[in-house]
C-alpha cells in the first residue's frame, strides 16, 4: 500500500518537473524551485552537534554567520536547539519526559527508533503527505522511494524528511600510513596482521595503536571481522537470531580485544573515552588505526598535519574473520530524519526550508559557502578558497556536514572533485568500500519484544545492554570468555526467548523484513 502511495506521488512529481521543462517559463521556475516565498517562516528545531568542535563551542549558534546566510536564503527565522553530541540520546529522552518538543525534532532513522520514545505512535507529529505534495515536489523528486519508505508508517503516512545514504558503506577502518612505512609492514588484512601492526605501533611509542571509544562505538571494527554486529539477526537452525548468538566468533571477537587490551594496543581505559576525546586523540597524532566516517577523511587528514606535520591518513580493507570477509557495519538507507511537531504553527513554511535544501542553490552554498568570499566564477569555472588550517577545516565540515540537513550524505562530490586528493577518496569508495561491509537480517518496523525491554535491544551501534555488559567485563578478565553461554542465557530468560519466537513468526512471514544489503 505505502509503496504504490509514494510511486504515484512520485511518478507524479516527476511528471510536473517534466511538464514545467517545455517551455521556458518552466525552465525558469525549474531553476529556481525550491525557494521559499511569502511570508517568514519562524521555527524551533533540535539536532545534534555531530561532535564538530566549530558547532558545540559557539557561544550562540542562532547568532552563528552560517546560519544568519541560512535564514536570509530560505526566509526563515530558526531557533536551533543544538544538542550535544554525546548526550543526544539522554537529551532526547528528557524533551519528550518533559514535553518540550520543538516545532522539528531530529532523529535517527525509523519512526520506531528509541530515541523517538514512541512519540510518533502517540500522536505527536505530523503526517506529511499532504504537506509534501503541495511544498515538497523537489525533496518527493530528489529522495530516493526505498528512504521515505523508512520514514513511512503501515498506512501510508510519512512522518519524517529523511536525509540519505547511496551507498551504506559509510564506514571505513583509517590508518597512520607514515606510521605504517616505519614499520616496514605490508597493510594488514586479517585480524592477526592488524594485531601484529598494532604490537609495531606499539613498538614506536604509538600512545593508541588501536583507537577505543566507549562502548565500542566506532571501535567494532573486529565485531566485523567475525561477523556479530548486534544490530543484525541471522538463520539458526529453524530460528531467526540476533548475530551474536554465533558463539564461537563472538567469544574469538571478545578475545581479540581482550588481547589487545591487556598488550596495550588499545587504551585500557577505552570505556571511558568519549566522541570529544576519541577526535581529538586522533587529530593529535596519539592513534595508529581507528574507524570512522569515510567520508571526514580529507578534512581530518589535514587537521592532523597541523599537529604532526609529516602525518598521514588513509582508508583501508578492515580486518577480515575466518570466512575471509570484513567491514564495519553498513549503513542503512537514512542517516538522519526530519519530523513536525503537530504543534508547528507554520508547517507549510518548514516544508519550503526543507526543499530548498535539495536545489542547486542550496548544494553550491552548502558545498562552496558565499560568491566573493569562499570562491569566485571565470567564465563558467568555479575557484574555491578551500581551508588551509584546522580551525577553517572545523568550519567547513559545520557548514557540509551539520547545517546542511537534507542530502546524500555518502560524501560531497562538489569538493571532492576539485582536488587529485578528493577524486582519490571518491574513488576508495568505489574499490576498497564497495567490497566490504557486514549486514543481516532486521526488521521494521522494530520487534514488539525489543521495545518492550530495552535491555536487550541493540541501541545504535552498541550491543545491547545485557550483552554490552558482560563483553566489558570478559575484555578487562573480570569475567571468563567461556561464560558467554551463560550470557545468551541470561539475556533469553529476560525476554530473549520473546524476541526469538516473534523474529522468527515475522521472517516466516514476512512480515517487515529487511535483507541483507551485504556486498561481499
Amino acid at each position: 500500500m505505502r509503496k504504490k502511495w509514494l510511486l504515484s506521488i512520485i511518478s507524479a512529481s516527476l511528471l510536473a518537473t517534466t511538464a514545467a521543462g517545455c517551455s521556458q517559463a518552466g525552465k525558469q521556475e525549474t531553476a529556481t524551485a525550491g525557494k521559499p516565498e511569502g511570508g517568514k517562516a519562524a521555527f524551533s528545531i533540535s539536532f545534534r552537534s555531530g561532535n564538530i568542535s566549530y558547532a558545540e563551542n559557539h557561544p550562540n549558534i542562532n547568532e552563528e554567520k552560517w546560519v544568519k546566510k541560512l535564514e536570509e536564503l530560505t526566509n526563515t527565522d530558526l531557533d536551533i536547539r543544538l544538542m550535544s553530541h554525546k548526550e543526544f540520546d539522554q537529551k532526547m529522552i528528557q524533551m519528550f519526559a518533559i514535553h518540550d518538543i520543538p516545532d522539528v525534532v531530529q532523529a535517527s532513522s525509523g519512526l520506531t527508533n528509541p530515541q523517538l520514545a514512541g512519540s510518533v505512535q502517540a500522536g505527536v507529529f505530523l503526517p506529511l503527505n499532504d504537506l509534501l505534495e503541495k511544498h515538497g515536489k523537489n525533496l518527493l523528486k530528489k529522495i530516493p522511494k526505498e528512504a521515505w519508505e523508512k520514514e513511512t508508517d503501515a498506512k501510508g503516512n510519512i512522518y519524517a524528511i529523511p536525509e540519505w545514504l547511496s551507498n551504506p558503506s559509510r564506514r571505513a577502518t583509517w590508518i597512520r600510513t607514515d606510521l605504517l612505512e616505519k614499520t616496514g609492514l605490508p597493510e594488514p588484512k586479517t585480524v592477526d596482521d592488524y594485531l601484529n601492526v598494532m604490537r609495531a605501533f606499539k613498538k614506536l611509542g604509538v600512545e593508541n595503536p588501536y583507537m577505543g571509544r566507549e562502548d565500542f562505538v566506532y571501535a567494532d571494527a573486529f565485531f566485523g571481522a567475525y561477523d556479530v554486529f548486534g544490530n543484525f539477526f541471522m538463520k539458526q537452525g529453524d530460528q531467526i537470531v540476533p548475530k551474536f548468538f554465533n558463539v564461537e566468533n563472538m567469544q574469538k571477537a571478545i578475545q581479540t580485544y581482550k588481547t589487545m587490551v591487556d598488550e596495550g594496543l588499545m587504551n585500557k581505559e577505552f570505556e571511558t573515552i568519549n566522541p570529544t576525546k576519541f577526535k581529538n586523540d586522533i587529530l593529535a597524532g596519539k592513534a595508529g588505526i581507528w574507524n570512522m566516517n569515510a567520508n571526514l577523511l580529507i578534512q581530518w587528514d589535514q587537521q592532523l598535519r597541523e599537529n604532526v606535520a609529516t602525518g598521514k591518513m588513509k582508508l583501508i580493507s578492515s580486518p577480515t574473520g575466518p570466512d575471509g570477509k570484513g567491514g564495519l557495519r553498513l549503513v542503512g538507507n537514512v542517516t538522519r530524519a526530519y519530523l513536525i511537531n503537530k504543534s508547528a504553527k507554520d508547517p507549510a513554511g518548514i516544508i519550503k526550508f526543507f526543499d530548498w535544501m535539495v536545489s542547486d542553490e542550496a548544494e553550491k552554498f552548502f558545498t562552496f559557502g558565499i560568491k566573493g568570499e569562499n570562491y569566485t566564477e571565470e567564465n563558467g569555472k568555479l575557484n574555491y578558497k578551500a581551508p588551509t588550517n584546522a580551525k577553517d577545516v572545523d568550519e567547513e565540515t559545520y557548514r557540509q556536514i551539520l547545517l546542511w540537513l537534507v542530502q546524500d550524505t555518502t560524501y560531497n562530490k562538489g569538493t571532492l572533485s576539485l582536488t587529485p586528493e578528493g577524486q582519490d577518496l571518491m574513488k576508495l569508495y568505489d574499490t576498497v568500500l564497495a567490497k566490504e561491509g557486514r549486514d543481516g537480517i532486521q526488521f521494521d518496523p522494530q520487534l514488539k519484544g525489543y521495545l518492550k525491554n530495552p535491555d536487550l535491544a541493540p541501541t545504535g551501534d552498541k550491543l545491547p545492554p545485557v550483552i554490552l555488559t558482560h563483553v566489558l567485563k570478559m575484555v578487562y578478565g573480570k569475567e571468563p570468555i567461556s561464560d558467554y553461554p551463560k550470557v545468551l542465557e541470561e539475556w533469553k530468560q529476560k525476554g530473549g526467548n520473546d524476541v526469538i519466537k516473534e523474529a522468527t513468526e515475522r521472517f516466516n512471514k514476512n512480515d517487515g523484513v529487511n535483507l541483507s544489503r551485504t556486498k561481499n
